[in-house]
């Protein structure tokens, strides 16, 4: 999504950089237009450097692209955080004296604000009518928040919070098509221990599997997200009051803890990547070369866990499986899946393109959605969050044509 976010001249303005920072992370491209007063705050190396983008004020930069009009027409989303009294004024008066108000009045994009004031600002009856007249007009107003303010003072006024600017703005988009639903979600990779410091098993991330639970969250879903062996770092998206993290180990602990989340769950999404095999036994004590003890490793396969709870689901539970490869010949790729989709029983087998750009370890992700006769009923290619939301799609689409959510 392509995003414009206006800064002005507010303490708070240190936040935005933030802001900005977990929108890209989301995938959107963002665009930033400080005003004079915001670069007093946070300079234009700043913006530049974490949107990536040129950052400049004036109507009168780069004229031959008619950059403040531009602007604002490409828009699909403006935030404009921190929205001071002042700004808020200028915008009820309808004001374009700098590039963001020239942009404001372009833009016929969705347009949200982060109020941030003093107590006495924000309860000034000029401030109260102008905030009346720009909802009238449909501008969202996100906060302001109660709490501590600028030189010791505290009440209404204060800035959101970046996570929760960036929830509420992006939720004008997000449709709330799984509100009351529950939702099981597998992520990350199953280690099967050889020794005390030994084991077998994948390169996956579970950034995936982690995009897929904070969509659904998002989309109003309640969620089990069962992690394997994820980073904090990674597992950092999935906070949210609506998703409860559970932790596995092996395929044997995340076999347990799926079964026990999909007994309630309307939808199941398997994206863990589960070894295969298992040592029969865990030496208890390293083995070493020196012994001979690393010549052999007796395996014993493990049991297929979405197969199983395909096998056992309640009626009306949809369940979503996914499958890594490394084929490029997208019909043969097709075809494997299809056959996979069969044999373990699923509705919708997500089959995603493992290589040097794609996959596991990798920001972005390429996937196919294979359904009923190995139809691709959708595909997306791109960073994991937006493959969270084709994939979500795919699943309310079956789900209303069963008519089973």
């Amino acid at each position: 999504m392509n995003i414009v976010v206006g800064v002005t001249g507010g303490i708070a303005a240190y936040k935005t950089v933030q802001l900005v920072r977990l929108l890209i992370k989301a995938g959107h491209e963002v665009t930033v237009i400080p005003t004079e007063d915001a670069l007093r705050f946070v300079g234009t190396p700043t913006w530049e450097a974490v949107s990536r983008h040129p950052v400049t004020t004036s109507v009168h930069d780069d004229v031959a692209k008619v950059r403040h009009v531009a602007l604002g027409q490409a828009a699909e989303l403006v935030i404009v955080a921190p929205a001071t009294a002042n700004t808020i004024a200028k915008m009820t008066a309808g004001l374009a004296d700098d590039l963001l108000g020239t942009t404001l009045l372009a833009t016929t994009a969705p347009v949200a604000i982060a109020p941030a004031m003093h107590t006495e600002m924000w309860r000034h009856p000029a401030t109260r009518a102008n905030i009346r007249t720009l909802r009238e007009r449909g501008v969202h107003v996100l906060g302001p928040a109660e709490g501590e303010l600028t030189g010791g003072d505290s009440g209404p006024g204060r800035m959101l919070e970046p996570e929760e600017i960036a929830e509420a703005a992006l939720s004008l988009f997000t449709p709330r098509d799984l509100d009351g639903l529950r939702v099981a979600v597998s992520a990350g990779g199953t280690r099967e221990p050889i020794d005390p410091v030994r084991y077998l098993g994948n390169r996956s991330s579970g950034r995936q599997g982690v995009a897929l639970a904070a969509e659904a969250a998002a989309r109003g879903a309640e969620v089990t997200l069962v992690a394997a062996n994820i980073s904090a770092d990674v597992l950092v998206d999935a906070r949210h009051p609506r998703i409860d993290v559970r932790t596995a180990g092996t395929a044997a602990e995340l076999g347990e803890a799926m079964r026990d989340a999909a007994a309630s769950a309307d939808v199941v999404i398997m994206a863990a990547a589960v070894a295969d095999y298992r040592p029969a036994s865990a030496a208890e004590q390293k083995l070493t070369k020196e012994q001979g003890t690393l010549d052999r490793i007796d395996l014993v396969e493990n049991d297929d866990i979405v197969a199983g709870l395909a096998a056992s689901r309640p009626a009306g539970q949809l369940i979503v499986a996914f499958a890594a490869e490394t084929l490029t010949d997208p019909a043969e790729r097709r075809a494997r899946a299809q056959r996979k989709r069969e044999r373990k029983g699923v509705d919708l087998l997500a089959v995603n393109l493992a290589d040097a750009e794609h996959g596991f370890e990798k920001a972005d992700n390429a996937v196919e959605v294979i359904g009923e006769g190995g139809s691709v009923v959708a595909s997306a290619a791109g960073a994991k969050k937006e493959i969270a939301r084709v994939i979500w799609g795919a699943v309310v689409k079956l789900s209303q044509h069963n008519s089973t959510l």
